[in-house]
């Protein structure tokens, strides 16, 4: 099988290097408009030739869009114009209202399968690519119902072959969902990043002071800014909302702060200690995962 990564940075990248190492694919046609990560791809093994973006959708299976959200939401409609007549798009953006939105009323939506796999690093270009990046994790497709049998049928495989457990729902619940659990910890730790080095002016301090709870917390701020302004641009209404009530419990924590209530502390944090619950759940269906995998 024939496939095109368009983005050849660690998600379309990763996509190449497993799908290629477990059979899935034969030959990988690379699209990415940065001539450095295309000659990186090329020298790394990821893609087998790198070309246009017409030109590799014209002779592919399957097309698999790793770019911006709002860069898959431009060029989704002229994709399916030039694909072959079996061929299917998949996107795996972090939004999907808006690219569904997009190709609705296309005469050619069923040969669209919209997905996203959630997995992925703070690390960017396909240096950071690697194999295992989406062993056990879930991926998500949204309105099956609008992709075409064996469209979808293939995008199936397609996460069958990276060990990946799937999980189906309505595009505006993907988005509300992921503004939850993965957009607003991206702006929190963006936000902390940009923080500190507004008030820390010594560098030598963060380096020195600093320690694994910062790191850990802070780790996200390295995450691409081209990648996730349009992610945050197209999730704006979920995120506003969730930013509201973010924003509101940060407020009464400062609050309790100010006031020296010290009972109003406990209670609040013991409350959010409750995450540890779901947190440990999540790494144990992970680990249960990999083991159903492996067998």
């Amino acid at each position: 099988m024939k496939a095109a990564f368009v983005g050849l940075g660690l998600i379309g990248g990763s996509l190449a290097l497993t799908l290629r190492r477990r059979g899935f694919i034969d030959y990988a046609i690379g699209v990415d408009l940065n001539p450095g990560h295309a000659k990186s791809a090329l020298d790394l093994g990821l893609a087998d030739e790198v070309t246009t973006l017409q030109e590799a959708a014209e002779k592919s299976d399957v097309v698999i869009l790793s770019i911006p959200v709002d860069a898959a939401k431009n060029i989704i409609s002229e994709l399916l114009e030039v694909i072959p007549e079996h061929g299917v798009v998949a996107d795996m953006g972090s939004t999907k209202a808006g690219i569904c939105q997009v190709v609705s009323h296309h005469p050619k939506r069923g040969r669209f399968v919209a997905s996203h796999p959630i997995a992925g690093t703070e690390n960017t270009g396909p240096q950071a690519a690697f194999d295992s990046l989406f062993q056990g994790k879930p991926a998500i497709i949204c309105e099956r119902e609008k992709s075409d049998k064996d469209a979808l049928q293939l995008v199936e495989d397609l996460y069958a072959a990276l060990d990946m457990p799937l999980i189906y729902m309505e595009a505006m619940e993907h988005d509300l969902h992921l503004a939850y659990v993965s957009h607003l910890s991206h702006i929190t730790s963006f936000c902390l990043g940009f923080t500190v080095l507004e008030v820390e002016k010594d560098e030598k301090n963060i380096f020195d002071l600093a320690g694994s709870g910062f790191a850990s917390t802070a780790r996200l701020a390295k995450s691409s800014p081209e990648m996730w302004a349009p992610i945050f641009e197209q999730n704006k209404d979920h995120l506003l909302r969730v930013m509201d009530e973010y924003m509101k419990n940060l407020s009464a924590f400062k609050t309790m702060i100010e006031s020296d209530d010290h009972s109003g502390l406990s209670g609040f944090m013991e409350k959010a200690n409750d995450i540890r619950r779901i947190l440990d759940g999540m790494e144990l269906k992970h680990q249960k995962n990999s083991i159903e995998l492996a067998k």
